[in-house]
């Protein structure tokens, strides 16, 4: 059991005087380029179904003719 008190002590230590948290700009800053790449990301895969969806119905109608 003391080990795990040792481990919580040193972890909250840690996470209190070693650890460098970044400031509300750079959090802000950081969630609009992950929103961005996301919604690029999202566009991306969109237009490859798009595409492979037409691709894919003009060759089955193709071979139904």
């Amino acid at each position: 059991m003391a080990k795990v008190v040792q481990f919580v002590k040193e972890s909250y230590e840690e996470m209190t005087q070693k650890v460098t948290w970044p400031t509300w700009g750079e959090l802000q800053n950081s969630a609009v380029l992950v929103l961005v790449a996301s919604l690029i990301i999202a566009c991306v895969i969109f237009a490859m179904d798009k595409g492979s969806t037409f691709v894919l119905d003009t060759f089955y109608k193709s071979l139904s003719n």
